[in-house]
């Protein structure tokens, strides 16, 4: 296949790429990110309610680090953390950083995976896998604009909870359950159930409000139904500062511009595109290095032989009309290859020719001796230089040695 072929074919194939990927993209491909993260603006992210709590002139953090860096910020009033459903579950030691640190700040918990940190609180998370159930505040019934959940709460009945996870290497680690002033149930389920708590602590003037289901902080559920003065209401009037903890959501500071560009080429129609433009653009390189059949022999390039040098000469002195000179110097030529270095002298060359004739010579460099010698004399035409030639060559390959 020829290089223009190979060209065109490969800027074809580029085109097609570029439309389809264009038709794909035009309409944004749905972020189907499920993290309850302040980071996504997906429909089951919770930038919304970040969002909402700045309106409300609240500062927030976005916390990136591991849950030991926490006591960096444990001694600052009217502090609340907030986890929500954290994707990665919290190690024991981890676990013990995050209890440590509600002895001097308030704590939100909310989902099914924060159920290892609820536990030390005395409650877990049922979930209603099959059904869900709407929600209200005690002594309301739902409306129809009412969040429904997927988990209730209930307690545990337990003092101390031991976690053996860890027992190879860290050792089992327990954690005593406080003691508690009092209960105020946030939300209930249609059967009664509670849904949503607030813990009033007995050792230290600290609350922990836990929620079962961490649908209630999702944007959708902010958007569509009721959720958003409950979730509100939980922090209006009663802090000074919002933590909301992002390291278990995969929101580490430890991230790189590159590991976040190759994220985005995935997700992106456009980043799609780049990268079948660059495998085209390898195809096109392994496929143009490869070549198929036997090589191309060289095309040969004789040297000239000294009669083409000589006529090409005689031609060149003839269109100057330097016949006579162009003679002479065929002449000295064949003299300087016939006679030995040692021999040569400078002397006329035209009697160097007329001895020549007394050698011993074959007819047919006779007969060329004879017609060099007509040729020497002054006056001859442009065609002369060239029957000089070849009788100079004829005369040397009869003499030379």
């Amino acid at each position: 296949m020829r290089p223009r072929s190979e060209v065109a074919l490969a800027v074809s194939l580029l085109g097609v790429l570029v439309l389809l990927a264009a038709w794909l993209g035009r309409r944004p491909a749905p972020d189907t990110d499920e993290r309850p993260s302040t980071f996504s603006v997906a429909p089951g992210g919770s930038r919304g309610l970040l969002d909402a709590v700045k309106r409300l002139g609240i500062p927030v953090r976005r916390f990136r680090e591991r849950a030991g860096a926490l006591s960096g910020i444990a001694g600052e009033a009217g502090v609340v953390l907030v986890i929500l459903a954290p994707s990665a579950e919290f190690s024991a030691p981890e676990r013990s950083a995050v209890l440590a640190f509600a002895e001097d700040a308030d704590l939100l918990l909310a989902g099914r995976n924060a159920q290892s940190l609820m536990r030390c609180f005395g409650y877990r998370v049922n979930r209603r896998i099959l059904d869900s159930a709407a929600v209200a505040p005690p002594g309301l019934g739902p409306g129809p604009r009412a969040p429904w959940v997927r988990a209730t709460l209930s307690g545990t009945g337990q003092r101390v909870v031991v976690d053996s996870s860890r027992a190879s290497d860290v050792d089992r680690v327990s954690c005593v359950v406080p003691p508690l002033a009092g209960v105020d149930t946030l939300l209930l389920s249609t059967r009664g159930r509670p849904v949503a708590l607030r813990l009033r602590r007995a050792d230290r003037p600290r609350e922990v409000v836990l929620v079962a289901d961490e649908e209630l902080f999702r944007n959708r559920a902010l958007r569509r139904t009721e959720a958003g003065p409950f979730v509100l209401g939980l922090f209006a009037g009663r802090y000074q500062r919002v933590v909301f903890e992002e390291y278990h959501h995969g929101h580490g500071a430890a991230g790189s511009l590159s590991a976040l560009t190759i994220d985005w080429s995935r997700r992106s129609p456009w980043g799609r595109l780049v990268w079948q433009a660059a495998v085209v653009g390898l195809l096109a390189l392994v496929f143009g290095a490869v070549r198929f059949g036997p090589p191309r022999p060289g095309i040969p390039r004789a040297r000239r032989s000294p009669l083409e040098h000589l006529r090409a000469l005689a031609a060149a002195l003839a269109s100057a009309r330097g016949h006579d000179v162009a003679i002479g110097a065929m002449v000295r030529g064949l003299r300087r290859r016939l006679v030995p270095p040692g021999l040569r002298t400078r002397g006329d060359w035209r009697a160097w020719l007329t001895r020549l004739g007394g050698t011993t010579l074959s007819p047919r460099a006779r007969e060329a001796l004879g017609l060099l010698d007509s040729l020497t004399r002054p006056g001859q035409p442009s065609s002369s230089v060239l029957r000089a030639a070849n009788a100079v060559e004829d005369v040397w390959e009869d003499l030379k040695p």
